[in-house]
């Protein structure tokens, strides 16, 4: 394809479809009526390779990076893109495209006999102790054949990318691709590397978009691993001819597959052999489980057993201003309601498509840059604090090892597995950080965690050109642009069934309030967490300061900071805050709080420690904290004070806890005194009070378990008193959902709160002897609650 006129406006609303008379947004003041700034003419780079995990891949590529940055939008295909004109080609260019794409062959000949005679597969099979001769052997495989056979068809594949691209122009106005990125991946392919492409799980649209991107603009169509269960026949075969690798027939689930002996072996060989034919791969990585990121285990093993030289790892950051909804178990009926929604949804969303730059799966797991020693049990580290306020066991990083448990991937070792957890955390992160915030992001964020009691559309204007700035200055990218006004109607037309316009006659200006209801409240806060990963340092460093503010005895500081959050009184601007903060204990606050969040948000291959100081050295350049001067008899500078020595010390290196004075004594921060500052401060607490709500509101609902329960039963039974516990207080809502009480749970098992226990049925969750007291219980809320 080619670039087109998308340099400029990436997404601008009035081009992609007819709007009707913005009879609101007429009455905003004539001075809002400014592009977004740094819009066409700064965009800061996203997607590169780790410098301290992938040097070597980052030098490589460094050189390939285009000055300018341009988009195209996969559903603007007209007769440029064909080697024909007129009138008639302008009818059926899409078909004429397609019909020109490259479809690079998918040979599928001998690959179940090769599969049959690899080691792993004929061991798994001798191990089954009711088969005897070879023909039973192989015939135990036929619930993998399927599997095996699946192939990618040129003709179907190109009628099925036609049938895409009308589809997904009645679904989107716009699927904005970088195409700087599609130019690396050419490259890459030209050098014959096998090329894996990872994105987080977030709809069923993920995988669509990816394959198809890649078909339109001539590069391999990927074998996508989808760990689905599709109930109708002739679209699990139709999808088999696509190259999709679905769950055997008869598993439910992934985990109901990884219980079968030959699951395992069969689809390491499988991914061997695909790799081995230059197939290309896509995978899809669960934020909250981890699940998928087995696979990345698994290449990872092969490479280091030799079976596959290579990999070039590709992060993919699909970014939606509304994520369309679908069903997991798909059969007939739930496809074509899917796409019924779908087609009659009204406005239309856009999409924005990031394609990372390709990194050495062989670099990370030869040269052991990627930090995979220092993990400690969650409890180990905060437990001590908890219950002595001791501070010494705070040093080190959460071991999750349920992102990649024992029953995925059996065959691994320990140090193989530590690797493959460090890897998901990488690529978990890697991806959302290439992600695009779209304008719904920016719109909830501020509707959700700036004005919860609403604001005027004037006003909220002038919000979304600050936060903006803060979004490009912080290195994310945004997925739009244009005139303000056509950035503001078009998110508030996707945000309508959650928002209250008000419009009073006597005013011009219209008032704006999020809907006080659970699904309103859940939709806006799914839209927030790129934001919440945008200011994930600033939010760390602001909670450890409220946090600080409410331990100040006898202050009326932390009571004014924490009830404006609440919900009361508003902070007002001229309150002086005369209370000095020391660093040390910023610190300290704010690496127990970064034990405390979701995997995702602290890149894997930095300390806790280094976080922790960065989140504090954050809030001095964004101006919610300043330096405190302290009067000393002697200056900090004193040459003669340790016999002619002179040492200095900076806050950014994260091996050193001492400050640059003489005698070891740390600094001190003081809340600064601009007017935004209290609002600035509560807006980054906010971004993280759901998660920290919930993990509270579980604990207190500790008591409500009948234990020992499945782990199913035990988050939905958290799920439901987080639900009835804003339902009784009426707000909150953005910590009741299934994800947070999830989180939560897996959180509270870290801890030694629930303890797992092994039963013939499974496993089963037990709220431990040591949590059954009540003063225990409540000296674990109070920890939690000094962050909210």
């Amino acid at each position: 394809m080619e670039q087109g006129d998308f340099n400029t406006v990436m997404v601008s609303p009035s081009t992609q479809q007819k709007k009707p008379v913005l009879s609101w947004g007429l009455k905003i003041k004539r001075k809002l009526k400014v592009v977004v700034p740094f819009l066409a003419k700064f965009r800061p780079p996203v997607g590169q390779c780790c410098p301290q995990c992938t040097p070597l891949s980052l030098d490589k590529k460094s050189g390939h990076i285009p000055a300018s940055l341009g988009f195209q939008n996969l559903l603007g295909i007209n007769e440029t893109h064909t080697r024909y004109r007129g009138w008639l080609v302008r009818r059926v260019c899409c078909m004429l495209f397609v019909n020109g794409c490259k479809v690079y062959p998918s040979p599928v000949t001998n690959r179940l006999e090769r599969i049959c005679k690899n080691n792993r597969v004929r061991e798994a099979l001798a191990a089954l102790p009711e088969v005897e001769d070879e023909p039973e052997r192989q015939s135990c495989l036929s619930p993998y054949l399927p599997l095996i056979n699946t192939c990618i068809s040129p003709r179907l594949l190109r009628f099925v990318g036609w049938v895409m691209l009308k589809l997904l122009g009645s679904v989107f106005c716009s699927v904005q691709v970088n195409l700087n990125h599609l130019a690396a991946l050419h490259k890459e392919t030209q050098k014959g590397s096998l090329l894996v492409y990872v994105y987080v799980h977030q709809s069923i649209m993920d995988c669509v978009l990816i394959s198809l991107v890649l078909f339109c603009h001539n590069l391999r169509v990927p074998y996508t691993l989808c760990p689905l269960q599709i109930k109708c026949s002739w679209l699990r075969l139709i999808l088999q001819k696509l190259g999709v690798i679905l769950l055997p027939p008869g598993m439910l689930t992934e985990q109901d597959a990884q219980m079968d002996s030959l699951y395992s072996p069969v689809m390491t060989t499988l991914v061997c052999e695909l790799l081995s034919e230059g197939q290309a791969l896509s995978v899809g990585v669960s934020r909250q489980s981890g699940g998928g990121g087995q696979w990345l285990a698994l290449i990872s093993q092969l490479i280091a057993e030799g079976a596959v030289s290579d990999v070039s790892l590709v992060p993919v950051g699909i970014a939606y201003d509304r994520v369309p909804k679908a069903n997991v178990q798909i059969g007939l009926i739930s496809a074509l309601r899917t796409l019924y929604f779908a087609l009659r949804g009204g406005w239309k969303g856009t999409v924005r498509i990031h394609f990372a730059q390709p990194f050495s799966l062989k670099e990370i797991c030869q040269t052991g840059r990627c930090r995979v020693d220092g993990w400690r049990p969650l409890q180990d580290l905060l437990l001590p604090v908890i219950f002595t306020n001791s501070t010494d066991s705070i040093f080190g990083q959460r071991l999750t090892s349920w992102l990649l448990p024992r029953h995925c991937a059996p065959q691994l070792v320990q140090s193989e597995r530590d690797l493959g957890i460090a890897l998901i955390l990488h690529l978990i992160y890697s991806t959302t950080s290439c992600m695009a915030v779209m304008s719904t992001s920016v719109m909830s964020g501020l509707l959700l965690h700036r004005h919860r009691k609403g604001v005027h559309l004037s006003a909220l204007c002038r919000d979304v050109i600050w936060l903006i700035e803060e979004v490009l200055l912080r290195d994310m990218d945004v997925g739009f642009g244009g005139s303000l006004v056509e950035v503001v109607y078009h998110s508030l037309r996707l945000l309508t069934p959650h928002l209250i316009i008000a419009g009073i006659p006597s005013r011009k200006d219209p008032f704006i309030i999020p809907r006080p209801s659970l699904s309103a409240t859940l939709s806006l806060s799914q839209h927030t967490h790129i934001l919440t990963h945008t200011f994930i340092l600033e939010a760390v460093g602001a909670c450890s300061v409220s946090a600080m503010l409410c331990g100040v005895a006898g202050s009326g500081i932390g009571s004014g900071v924490r009830s404006a959050e609440a919900g009361g009184d508003e902070a007002k601007a001229d309150v002086e805050f005369d209370v000095a903060l020391c660093q040390t204990e910023l610190t300290e606050r704010a690496l127990q709080l970064c034990h405390l969040l979701p995997p995702g948000f602290m890149p894997p291959c930095q300390s806790a420690n280094g976080f922790a100081v960065e989140a504090v050295d954050s809030l001095v350049r964004c101006g919610v904290l300043i330096m405190e001067e302290v009067l000393r008899d002697a200056p900090a500078c004193d040459a003669y004070k340790k016999l002619g020595t002179l040492s200095w010390s900076t806050s950014d290196d994260p091996y050193n806890d001492e400050s640059d004075s003489e005698d070891g004594e740390s600094r001190f921060y003081k809340l600064s005194h601009p007017s935004q500052c209290p609002e600035m401060l509560l807006f980054l607490c906010s971004l993280l009070s759901g998660h920290l709500r919930a993990l509270r509101l579980a604990t207190q609902g500790l008591d409500l378990l009948c234990t020992p329960l499945p782990e199913a039963v035990c988050v939905a039974q958290i799920h439901s008193h987080l639900c009835n516990m804003a339902d009784k207080d009426r707000q909150h809502y953005e910590s009741c959902s299934e994800e947070m009480a999830r989180t939560a749970v897996r959180t509270l098992i870290d801890l030694g709160v629930i303890v797992e226990e092994q039963q013939r049925s499974g496993m089963f969750l037990a709220v431990s002897p040591r949590f059954q007291l009540a003063d225990n219980q409540h000296k674990l809320q109070c920890f939690i609650s000094q962050y909210i």
